[in-house]
């Protein structure tokens, strides 16, 4: 089985008039070390399907199991715990918390576990310095650049060695160059992670690099084509 399975995933919407299917039977496999790029026009439906990936959102009809798991038969509880321990967040806005440092920011997804292990804040650091940031441990997001904050947002997300990394539009707030070395490095992180990767992006750029690009059109996942 796939590290990543994403079976005939469906996603409806209730509204005034008729329901509305934004995702009609999506289906997606991934192992260890992979990585794909899901382009699509904006309401294509691209975060929903991220979203529901990452158990953030209930699909209507389907599954998505993660590491031999289904998430979606635990318990809140456990499915936060879930989502916390396997998967990693990367947004187009980086949702760095303005009042802590960038080593903070990174700590702040073991701090539902608990107090936060000297391993931990060990891994925090070598993360920060593989992205860049090594000099910046106790700068405050204000004081960083948007490309810097997206630095920040990508380590934290990795700090649990999560199975699986998703990333909704992370260079969509970056101007070209920025954008350029935010993706370098977010494929670098994954490939030295081992993490599978899955981005959702309107930049064609970006989705060249991927080992793999698909498309949402008509609620549905298909192989992109892209010059």
């Amino acid at each position: 089985m796939p590290q990543l399975a994403v079976q005939d995933v469906t996603r409806v919407f209730p509204t005034r008039g008729e329901p509305l299917a934004v995702l009609r039977g999506c289906s997606l496999a991934l192992e260890a070390g992979e990585n794909v790029a899901i382009l699509g026009p904006s309401g294509s439906g691209k975060s929903t399907l991220l979203f529901i990936i990452g158990t953030l959102d209930r699909p209507t009809a389907g599954t998505v199991t993660l590491a031999g798991q289904d998430p979606f038969t635990f318990d809140e509880r456990r499915l936060a715990a879930f989502r916390n321990e396997q998967i990693g967040f990367v947004f187009q806005d980086h949702f760095l918390l303005p009042q802590c440092s960038v080593l903070e920011n990174v700590l702040v997804p073991a701090l539902a576990a608990g107090p936060i292990a000297n391993e931990l804040v060990e891994r925090a650091r070598q993360l920060l310095t593989h992205v860049g940031l090594g000099q910046r441990l106790d700068h405050r997001p204000a004081e960083l650049s948007g490309g810097e904050r997206q630095r920040v947002a990508l380590a934290r997300a990795l700090l649990r060695r999560p199975k699986l990394l998703l990333a909704d539009e992370p260079t969509g707030n970056l101007d070209r160059s920025t954008a350029a070395a935010v993706g370098d490095l977010l494929l670098e992180m994954q490939r030295a992670e081992a993490t599978m990767l899955v981005v959702v992006t309107h930049s064609i750029e970006l989705a060249r690099r991927f080992s793999r690009q698909l498309e949402l059109d008509g609620g549905q996942l298909k192989p992109a084509q892209i010059a």
